[in-house]
């Protein structure tokens, strides 16, 4: 077992860059036990999710490919859309389980799965993706007692324990365990809670407030039950904190008013709580010297939690600095924000959703016991999608050179082994709805659009983009795109060439 290191990715939902202590020291969060794994371990700053929302960001993670290169070219997936990750592909944990490790996922999963209908009823499963929300009509025609197809049983993992969607604010809302619900949906729950909590078929008993405390109830005792045999374990734990909806409804009892940065900081809390119940379990199992945990975001955050009451603003309002209305992009509603002083991204431009920095630069901390070097810093450009390959080279299994497309292994990175070139040379960024960024040394040039690329039109190719030397101007602040069309041209071949594979 000892070359065959127990694997844990926790993955936060919408956890910014700026919201966690080691990498912001201004941060209104209390975060003590990510703090302490980057003391551990090593801290990379310039790591990147593969999309700025998070269903596109978990494909790319698990198969370690970018998801436009799938059936979903924008936005995520609202409900009963089938799997997305495509029957037979490699993911992190078939290839793990392959070399004999035991396979959990926990949380949330929000990649699609085979739902079936009751007698007499039809849904269009084959239907072009993104879906809109679901009706009630479409909702209520589902059989929630029959097995679920395609999820994460069928894609590696040995072991599932979630929900379907983000668990406070997608329908169904229920406890998933393997391929079948723990409580099939019975009730719908017609009222459209705190503005992003859809209405949906709900579990009897359902409480918003306890997913979290559930899953990680969950993790322990999961690595209760395998840090005591010779099998390795892999475990992708998936907090639903902090996504909106950031209320005080919804933050469990045990977080409330922990923070300075109201309920979504005490939300960002929740998820360092959990990081901490894992790593004492590691301790109290006597596994943490051979278990490599990473610790990571799947997008950019929100600004903050929303304030109570929404108001109608023009859709047509210029994008651009903190106090823009965010868009919604059903209800054109201008959603402010309550900001607490806290920067949830940093000094990164933007947040969520949007193709700047802040939408997909990402905290990212890898610790293992004396392999990983305590309390280093890592500046060289990653991406999420890189853990599969990184994975397979610490396990030693050899990947097809076209397959996955876009992992690199950054493992000696990881290690702090010392490199004598760049491990990355470039990499794509993809906004929520579907514009392009390619990143190559100090460039970024994003393509077709002059604002964030989220809650807007389809890109119009060949539109004005945006050219930044991001060494020079890392808050993207000074837009070169006029000025230097031999490095646009440039970059947009290379983006056409990574397109074409």
């Amino acid at each position: 077992m000892a070359d065959k290191p127990n694997i844990i990715i926790i993955m936060a939902d919408d956890m910014g860059y700026g919201d966690v202590g080691c990498y912001n020291p201004d941060s209104k969060i209390p975060t003590p036990n990510m703090d302490r794994l980057a003391a551990q371990g090593v801290r990379f700053t310039d790591a990147h999710s593969p999309s700025a929302v998070c269903t596109p960001s978990r494909y790319g993670v698990l198969t370690g490919r970018y998801c436009w290169r799938s059936r979903l070219k924008r936005s995520v997936l609202f409900g009963y859309e089938p799997p997305l990750i495509e029957k037979g592909r490699l993911t992190i944990a078939s290839m793990l389980k392959n070399v004999g490790y035991h396979t959990a996922a926990i949380g949330k999963w929000h990649l699609g799965l085979g739902y079936s209908t009751k007698p007499g009823k039809n849904l269009d499963f084959d239907a072009p993706l993104p879906w809109p929300e679901a009706t009630r009509e479409q909702e209520e025609s589902i059989d929630f007692t029959q097995p679920l197809k395609g999820g994460p049983t069928e894609l590696g993992f040995d072991y599932f324990f979630g929900t379907s969607g983000c668990s406070t604010a997608q329908p169904p809302y229920g406890f998933i365990e393997d391929d079948r619900f723990v409580e099939p949906p019975n009730v719908y729950r017609a009222e459209r809670l705190w503005g992003s909590r859809r209405p949906g078929m709900t579990s009897q008993g359902w409480d918003d407030s306890e997913p979290d405390s559930i899953f990680t109830k969950k993790a322990v005792q999961y690595i209760e039950e395998w840090s005591t045999g010779e099998q390795p374990f892999f475990l992708f734990l998936c907090p639903s904190s902090p996504h909106d909806p950031c209320v005080d409804e919804l933050v469990p009892e045990i977080a409330k008013n922990k923070s300075r940065a109201g309920p979504r900081g005490d939300m960002v809390w929740m998820v360092d709580w959990m990081v901490g119940e894992i790593m004492e379990a590691l301790d109290r199992t006597e596994t943490a010297a051979n278990t490599l945990i990473l610790v990571t975001s799947d997008n950019g955050a929100l600004p903050g939690d929303l304030m109570a009451e929404p108001r109608m603003v023009d859709a047509g309002m210029a994008d651009g600095e903190l106090e823009t209305p965010w868009i919604m992009e059903t209800e054109r509603v201008n959603l402010p924000f309550n900001l607490y002083g806290h920067k949830s991204c940093g000094d990164w431009r933007g947040f969520k959703g949007h193709i700047w920095e802040g939408g997909h630069r990402e905290p990212l901390i890898a610790s293992w016991p004396g392999r990983t070097k305590p309390n280093s810093v890592c500046d060289e450009l990653v991406g999420l999608t890189d853990l599969l390959a990184t994975f397979s080279a610490l396990n030693h299994i050899q990947l097809n050179d076209d397959q996955p497309e876009d992992s690199i292994n950054i493992l000696p990175l990881l290690l702090g082994e010392p490199v004598t070139e760049t491990m990355r040379n470039d990499l794509i960024h993809h906004s929520g709805a579907g514009f392009f960024s390619i990143r190559e040394g100090p460039w970024k040039c994003i393509f077709d659009t002059k604002g964030h690329g989220w809650f807007s039109s389809p890109p119009v190719p060949g539109s004005p983009g945006q050219l930044y030397n991001i060494k020079d101007d890392p808050f993207e602040r000074y837009d070169m795109w006029d000025e230097r069309p031999d490095i646009t041209t440039r970059l947009a071949e290379l983006l056409r060439l990574h397109q074409g594979n």
